[in-house]
């Protein structure tokens, strides 16, 4: 079981809420919507976006990495090195 498995459909809620933000950008280029109007769309969907991950790192290192961690070993390891790569890609993103 995935450590975000409790709130799946929390997260899928946000994310289908992502999907039609996603949708309505391409109908406001397709009719040429001021530029800034999309801009300020996309910065609200990227900011979603962000919220999910957030919410999914924090489920990872409450879940898999405490657990990897407790059971110790090169797993633990693997989880720490795995986290601290997600955690520098949401930072670069």
């Amino acid at each position: 079981m995935r450590g975000y498995t409790g709130d799946k459909d929390s997260y899928l809620k946000r994310l289908r809420r992502v999907e039609g933000q996603i949708r309505g950008l391409q109908r406001m280029v397709e009719n040429d919507e001021y530029c800034i109007d999309v801009l300020t769309q996309i910065s609200a969907a990227t900011k979603a976006l962000q919220a999910v991950s957030l919410g999914l790192m924090d489920e990872h290192l409450k879940h898999c990495v405490a657990e990897a961690i407790a059971e110790g070993g090169e797993t633990a390891e693997e989880k720490v090195r795995e986290a601290s790569e997600a955690i520098a890609r949401l930072v670069r993103s």
